[in-house]
């Protein structure tokens, strides 16, 4: 224990990494804008500066606490820096603050109202930038950025994607993606972290709420909802409710109160999803084959692993997420129950993720003109509209989910934290034990062995998508073997969703999760398939667990994503034979380059420079059978040097 004087008052510390986690634990919040607890120090802001004995501006997130310190936190001098810093941030920043979705949220606004800022002295650069709607998840508008970087380090860090940056310096410095690309042209994955940690309204999540009014206010329309499972233990949070509190049946009266025609549990159909994956994945371990079976439930996950390691694309699950085998039963099994066409239901998806936006609207899960899910709104939203539609949430009486398809396990509960989808699944593979807590934790990489049926299968739980770069690297060079991977792109799952409400201290996420376990331990019924309406889904519907029609309408196929909107030339030579080498990633893994040089050598060494076209490109998206060649628009795959010049050679007789 050492000690330190703060504002003349003498303070104990022990391990903090900086004073301002001493200054906090003491009690004194500091304005910061740049400072995140799990991210990196970067000390741009400048907002939380101390006064030392030296009468020194020291930042205090960038500087370890001493012994016998002395520091004050609110001088003069300091009241003074900070409100020319935040007037000189508000000179710059578009202040329609009426209209910003962040307005609630916004620590800009909070601080300038917290320091008593009532007019801006400076005229600043405010520029008219051109805001970025491409992205079916998230809104990018830079009129907002105070350049405070944390957007930049939780996607790089965190999130280990790194499609936005740092671009220019001084008055022209800008945070955006590579070339000022709109996010859809980059290989952003839509999990919105970005957003979540983002102080002001630069980025913010994707709404969709006019789209659901429509569609409630469409009398020609049933509007049938869903919950996802981490919703109901965030959305309180927004009214002064419990922390972690469980509060469904108020969610269920809300969306009734507003109009929706029914409210089922995603948990239901989460349920559905591990009697298909419990099953893919025995009859992967009997066979051998594509092990690691990685689950598929997390789209961000599911387009992380099409995009940087498409040849593991053979691995994912083929089920679809629990949202998306909703949206296929209802639009068939229930729209039939109902006597509705399927293009009479909306399907109505309230989620803790921005990625599900992105993930409807998939052509996997579109059916003619419709897809599955045709709505997602986040828990932000959500909330947004019971606002709007002036409900008092204090006045509501709880109703429960409508049936069949609101009921559900502990098992489907679980879906909501990191390790639950593992948890769930190995209880259907078990059929005895109910609890495996070697998966949960917020541990980013958690391993645990298994045994099942005389063979002891390797687990292991990931969530945040640098934590999954680690894995698969591990598993690609061979340094790990594991027989079933369960990936969540969100730290601690979706719980941690970027549509969840703000977290407003460190221990939300562990809150939300110990309110699902504690639903978990409440439920009688631990496992899919002790689920009755499971079983009588399969009996009405599907025949049996992984029959063709579960494939037809429960599983679908992933596939590598071009990277780039067409081919790009990196070498360019001229002929008549146009020959394209992929140098991708995974085909210069296969020895694509290696190829290029030998095909390139070969028509040097034959000197038919003139009559072969030959360019190393990007990417042709056969990724897993690499490595790819195209030769006069016809697409080769598992391509070596000989192929290539028996091509070249069959030419140059012809032509003769």
């Amino acid at each position: 224990m050492k000690t330190l004087t703060i504002n003349g008052r003498e303070v104990s510390f022990t391990d903090e990494k900086n004073l301002l986690e001493v200054i906090h634990n003491y009690g004194i919040e500091l304005p910061t804008f740049c400072y995140h607890s799990e991210l990196s120090t970067y000390g741009a802001c400048r907002m939380c500066l101390v006064e030392n004995e030296k009468k020194q501006l020291i930042a205090a997130c960038s500087t370890p606490p001493k012994e016998g310190m002395k520091i004050k936190t609110h001088t003069d001098k300091l009241q003074k820096q900070r409100r020319v810093t935040l007037e000189l941030l508000l000179a710059g920043h578009d202040r329609e603050c009426t209209t910003c979705h962040k307005n609630d949220d916004c620590k800009l606004r909070k601080l300038a109202s917290d320091m008593g800022i009532e007019e801006v002295r400076f005229s600043g650069n405010i520029k008219n930038i051109e805001v970025d709607n491409s992205s079916f998840s998230i809104t990018r508008n830079p009129n907002k950025c105070i350049l405070c970087g944390d957007c930049v380090r939780m996607c790089q860090e965190v999130q280990g994607v790194g499609v936005i940056g740092f671009a220019y310096r001084g008055a022209d410095a800008a945070v955006m993606p590579a070339f000022n690309k709109l996010l859809s042209e980059v290989n952003c994955v839509g999990c919105g972290q970005c957003a979540a940690v983002c102080p002001t309204g630069a980025i913010s999540v994707k709404s969709n709420i006019e789209e659901a009014w429509s569609a409630i206010n469409d009398d020609s329309k049933y509007v049938v909802a869903q919950i996802a499972p981490a919703v109901r233990v965030a959305f309180g949070e927004a009214f002064g409710l419990k922390d972690g509190g469980a509060c469904e049946n108020l969610i269920v009266s809300a969306l009734k109160t507003i109009g929706v025609n029914k409210v089922f549990d995603t948990c239901f159909s989460a349920d559905l999803t591990v009697m298909e994956e419990a099953k893919e994945l025995e009859d992967k371990i009997e066979k051998g084959l594509n092990l690691p079976l990685f689950t598929s439930c997390c789209p961000a996950w599911v387009k992380y692993v099409e995009l940087k390691y498409p040849d593991f694309t053979k691995n994912l699950s083929t089920c679809k997420s629990p949202q998306q085998m909703f949206g296929s039963f209802v639009k068939d099994y229930y729209a039939k129950e109902l006597g509705l066409e399927s293009s009479d239901i909306t399907v109505l998806s309230i989620m803790p993720c921005t990625a599900k936006k992105e993930e409807c609207k998939r052509d996997e899960f579109k059916h003619g003109d419709h897809y599955d899910v045709d709505v997602v709104l986040t828990t932000q939203e959500l909330i947004r509209m019971i606002r709007e539609a002036g409900i008092m949430i204090e006045k509501l009486k709880h109703e429960p989910f409508d049936m069949p398809f609101g009921f559900s396990t502990g098992g489907g509960i679980l879906f909501g934290s990191t390790g639950g989808v593992a948890e769930a699944a190995l209880r259907v593979l078990d059929g005895e034990v109910k609890e495996f807590h070697a998966v949960r934790g917020f541990q980013g990489i958690k391993e645990a062995s298994y045994d099942h049926k005389g063979k002891k299968l390797k687990i292991a739980v990931v969530s945040g998508l640098s934590n999954a770069k680690i894995l698969m690297d591990r598993i690609r060079t061979g340094r790990s073997h594991y027989d079933f991977v369960e990936v969540m792109a969100c730290p601690g799952g979706c719980i941690g969703g970027a549509g969840q409400p703000i977290q407003k201290n460190i221990g939300s996420r562990e809150k939300r999760a110990k309110g699902l376990y504690d639903l978990d331990n409440k439920n009688q019924l631990c496992r899919a398939n002790d689920n009755p309406m499971i079983t009588k889904l399969y009996e009405n519907w599907l025949g049996g667990v992984g029959t063709k029609k579960a494939h037809q309408h429960l599983h679908t196929q992933f596939r590598q994503r071009r990277r780039f909107e067409s081919s790009i030339p990196l070498i360019k030579g001229s002929g008549t034979i146009n020959i394209k080498i992929c140098i991708g990633t995974s085909c210069y893994l296969k020895g694509a380059y290696d190829l290029y040089k030998e095909v390139d050598q070969y028509i040097k060494e034959k000197e038919l420079t003139h009559t072969v076209n030959l360019e190393a490109t990007f990417c042709l998206e056969k990724c897993t059978e690499g490595p790819v060649v195209e030769i006069d628009g016809e697409l080769f795959t598992h391509t070596d040097k000989a192929s290539v010049i028996q091509y070249i050679e069959s030419f140059k007789e012809t032509a003769q």
